[in-house]
């Protein structure tokens, strides 16, 4: 093959699925044993309806012993105000002193107290029971269950995972050492392209957010794309296609297998045309996505290399090119007529 300037960036293709871009793990605010889940798994859900039911029958007595105390609460409040007003009445005439009066008023301040605390606590009482029932919050998708019913659950424990209706983002994760490029594209349109299963077309996404840290056990960030107007369904299989620059500046791309290792070094056969001979020529390598790699020293364009049986090959052996049965032999690929493409379906010298 004839070489030519691989420039300076690189595309690599990464699996990813589509997922809600709010995925919330719903539990329950008090604890209990489960007397009925109204959903499964998979099933469609709206705003407002029931999804967990626990025995509410302890949160009821609750409630209702403290809708009594506040009763008597209010009771001694209004007889401390009753109370105070007569006696007022009565220092006004001079019949009791004012350390009385002021015992009294002291007295109606407590039972006042006393009743907000009971309603405060009444209030807190009817929320509890009202607790006792896990209701959707947004309509969305059952995507995860963790509870069956007769089961007790504590107060806080992930029973579901509801994914809300709205924005769809593809979700996919990259070596970490592609962080600092894939930060570089938060926010920029068309920054990524995505591909749904099955389709045959590219669409644009804009990266919406990269992982601050790797996967303890993969080692690789997350990155999460909003798919913009693109119909897909939740947890379908995509592709993106993400195209990030090279390390070094400029550079010449070559299938892998066109790389041989001479006396501990990288070397590649350069091709002399008019002796048809061969000469091993080393080189520095850069990236290396799938099967080609980017040399970045020690080769320039124009000239032509051998791309096949690099392995048993000699200094000054003479080759000729390969010739298609029943083609004449095939002359070499001008360097301007050549492109970076072909690096990855070389031409066999």
């Amino acid at each position: 093959m004839v070489l030519t300037d691989g420039g300076a960036s690189l595309q690599r293709e990464f699996s990813a699925d589509i997922r809600a871009r709010t995925e919330s793990r719903l539990s329950l605010r008090v604890g209990g044993k489960v007397t009925q889940r109204a959903v499964e798994l998979g099933q469609r859900v709206k705003a407002g309806q029931l999804l967990v039911q626990v025995d509410p029958q302890d949160f009821r007595l609750g409630a209702d012993a403290a809708k009594a105390a506040l009763s008597a609460a209010e009771a001694q409040a209004g007889q401390a105000s009753a109370d105070l007003a007569r006696f007022k009445e009565l220092r006004s005439q001079g019949f009791i002193s004012e350390a009385e009066l002021e015992r009294h008023s002291t007295a109606e301040r407590a039972a006042q107290a006393s009743l907000r605390q009971a309603r405060a606590q009444a209030g807190v009482q009817l929320n509890q029971a009202g607790y006792a029932s896990l209701t959707a919050g947004a309509a969305g998708v059952i995507t995860a269950v963790d509870v069956e019913p007769g089961q007790v659950v504590a107060a806080g424990q992930p029973v579901l995972t509801l994914a809300q209706d709205g924005p769809r983002d593809v979700v996919f994760a990259v070596p970490e050492d592609m962080g600092p490029a894939l930060r570089a594209l938060i926010g920029k349109p068309a920054g990524i392209q995505v591909r749904r299963w099955g389709a045959t077309e590219w669409a644009a996404a804009k990266v919406r957010e990269v992982a601050g840290a790797t996967d303890s056990l993969t080692r690789t960030l997350q990155v999460k794309a909003d798919i913009g107007e693109l119909q897909a369904e939740l947890g379908q299989t995509a592709a993106v296609l993400v195209r990030t620059p090279t390390r070094i500046k400029g550079g010449i791309q070559l299938p892998l297998h066109a790389l041989a290792q001479r006396e501990g070094r990288s070397v590649v056969w350069v091709l002399d045309g008019q002796s048809m001979t061969v000469k091993p020529q080393p080189v520095v390598t850069g990236d290396i996505v799938g099967n080609v790699v980017l040399v970045a020293d020690g080769l320039k364009p124009g000239q032509e290399v051998v791309t096949a049986g690099v392995h048993v090959l000699n200094p000054g052996q003479k080759v000729k090119r390969y010739v298609e049965p029943g083609l004449g032999e095939r002359p070499a690929v001008p360097p301007a007529a050549a492109s970076s493409a072909s690096a990855a379906m070389p031409s066999r010298s």
